[in-house]
């Protein structure tokens, strides 16, 4: 009983820190596209010979944050996650303009993936691994929904973050497992961009969804790269059908393929990449 509530007491700390962590992933979601943005606009201007852009300063730090339709900047206390948006009852303290609700879902998301790393792996370097996977998984999925967009400052680390634990035996996968994880997962989507490109003329999915499947095949193991990509290619399929039947699908008739990957490997983080064979029936 003692080590249980040891446990639900330490899992508990973790959730809490996974909501601050939430709040700090949407400032990721909404500000790394627009700083990449900036990057290119800055980049083509000079290699056009032009003056660059003026704009004022814009990472992850600076500017505060701020109310998208008043400019009205964000104080400590209405910053607090989830609590501050229960506060003032999802809306702006200036203007009133209702805030989006996926602002705490993704505090709580992010919570409840903590809590669950911690619950099930306990204070240890395994637990942290797997938070730290969670939280820029999470992040990938939500930037690729809303932009398309799989950012090499995310998939790069997750890859190499990914083989370090392996190799450090942070999780309970082999460096060699991890390391043909990451080969065949980038190959095999690689080589089924290329077919369909030359067949169709078209491009049917973009790199930043070979570099996540390949760290998805570091985390959990080359074997884990079959039952990932079915269960993430049925889902994504039967969502773009559901979409398309209520106008949902965007300008092009697309659905970006990195939320389902990433679906997917919360799946196998979930049930454990042998009970995702069992599933998908491997």
């Amino acid at each position: 009983m003692i080590a249980l509530d040891v446990q639900l007491f330490n899992a508990s700390l973790a959730a809490v820190l996974g909501l601050m962590i939430g709040s700090f992933l949407n400032v990721v979601v909404y500000r790394l596209p627009k700083m990449m943005e900036r990057q290119w606009a800055e980049e083509c201007a000079e290699l056009s010979g032009s003056p660059a852009p003026e704009a004022e300063r814009f990472n992850l730090m600076v500017p505060r944050s701020r109310c998208p339709q008043c400019s009205h900047q964000i104080r400590w206390f209405e910053n607090l996650p989830v609590l501050s948006y229960l506060v003032l009852k999802g809306r702006c303290s200036a203007c009133k303009t209702r805030i989006s609700p996926r602002y705490p879902l993704v505090e709580i998301t992010s919570a409840a993936l903590f809590f669950f790393c911690v619950w099930r792996w306990g204070l240890s370097t395994q637990a942290l691994a797997w938070c730290a996977f969670s939280a820029v998984l999470l992040t990938l999925a939500l930037i690729d929904w809303d932009t398309t967009l799989l950012p090499d400052d995310l998939t790069l680390p997750l890859l190499w973050a990914g083989l370090i634990a392996a190799a450090m035996r942070w999780i309970p996968v082999d460096l060699t497992s991890a390391l043909w994880g990451a080969v065949a997962g980038y190959l095999s989507l690689w080589t089924v961009y290329w077919v369909f490109k030359l067949v169709t003329g078209k491009e049917g999915m973009g790199y930043g969804d070979f570099k996540l499947f390949a760290a998805l095949g570091v985390w959990f193991g080359w074997q884990a790269l079959i039952p990932i990509i079915l269960l993430s290619s049925v889902i994504g399929a039967v969502v773009g059908i559901a979409m398309k039947f209520t106008s949902g699908l965007r300008e092009g008739g697309y659905v970006p393929f990195g939320p389902f990957l990433a679906g997917a490997g919360f799946a196998a983080l979930f049930l454990g990449p042998q009970t995702l064979q069992r599933v998908v029936g491997l």
